[in-house]
C-alpha cells in the first residue's frame, strides 16, 4: 500500500507555525498534537501543585511554566514535557526564551516529568534519549496506569514511577511503587509517595 511521505519541517518552521492554543510537539520533523486524558491531566495537575508548594515553601528560583518548550540537541524536535522545572537565573541564557519560551541548555532544567499515556515509547525511547544527551539531571517517567512495557515496569505491570538521575552522562534509575516515598534529587525533602501520585487520576488528593 502506498504511503505518502510526510514533510518535515525545521524547528524554526515549527517554531512560527506554532499556535498559542493546543499542544504540539515536533518529532524528528514531525508535528505532533498531543491529546492527553483526563486521567492523565489530574496526575499533571497534582504534580505541578505538590512541586510548585515545594518551589515556595523552599524558596528556590525555579518555576513550572504551562507551555514552554524544549529543544533537543538534533535541533529536529521539540518536546512540552507535562512538568518542566526551570532553573531561574538561566533563562538570561537562553537565546529563544524570550520570544519562543524554548529552553535548550541543561542548566535551565532541573527536573522534567513525563505522565505516561498511550504513546508510552516516546516517554521510554524517544524522549528519555533527548534528555540524557541533552544532559537534563533528573528525569521521571509516572507510569500510573502501568502503560509501558515489561522490560521497563516489570512482570506482572503495575503502576510505577521511574526516576532517572544523570551519573557521568548515563542516566540511573530508582523505581517507586506503592507506598514508596518519591526520592529526588532536586526536591530533596519532598514528602510524596507513588501511592499519593497515582490516587490522583481518580481525583483523589
Amino acid at each position: 500500500m502506498f504511503q505518502p511521505l510526510v514533510e518535515l519541517v525545521t524547528f524554526e518552521e515549527f517554531l512560527e507555525w506554532k499556535p498559542e492554543n493546543g499542544r504540539y510537539e515536533l518529532h524528528k520533523g514531525v508535528i505532533v498534537e498531543m491529546q492527553p486524558t483526563g486521567d492523565h491531566e489530574l496526575v499533571r495537575a497534582f504534580l505541578i501543585r505538590e512541586l510548585n508548594f515545594e518551589i515556595r515553601f523552599r524558596n528556590l528560583a525555579h518555576t513550572i511554566p504551562s507551555q514552554a518548550l524544549v529543544k533537543a540537541v538534533d535541533k529536529k524536535s521539540g518536546y512540552i514535557p507535562d512538568v518542566l522545572v526551570l532553573n531561574l537565573p538561566n533563562l538570561v541564557n537562553e537565546p529563544l526564551w524570550k520570544k519562543s519560551s524554548t529552553v535548550s541548555q541543561a542548566e535551565s532544567i532541573p527536573l522534567i516529568v513525563e505522565v505516561v499515556s498511550t504513546n508510552w515509547r516516546d516517554d521510554y525511547f524517544l524522549k528519555f534519549a533527548e534528555y540524557e544527551e541533552m544532559g537534563i539531571g533528573e528525569y521521571w517517567i509516572v507510569d500510573y496506569a502501568a502503560l509501558g512495557g515489561k522490560r521497563f515496569i516489570g512482570s506482572p505491570k503495575q503502576p510505577t514511577i521511574s526516576v532517572y538521575t544523570l551519573v557521568e552522562g548515563e542516566y540511573q534509575i530508582t523505581q517507586f511503587r506503592g507506598s514508596d516515598r518519591i526520592q529526588s534529587l532536586t526536591f530533596p525533602e519532598l514528602s510524596l509517595t507513588a501511592e499519593q501520585i497515582f490516587r490522583a487520576a481518580l481525583g483523589e488528593s
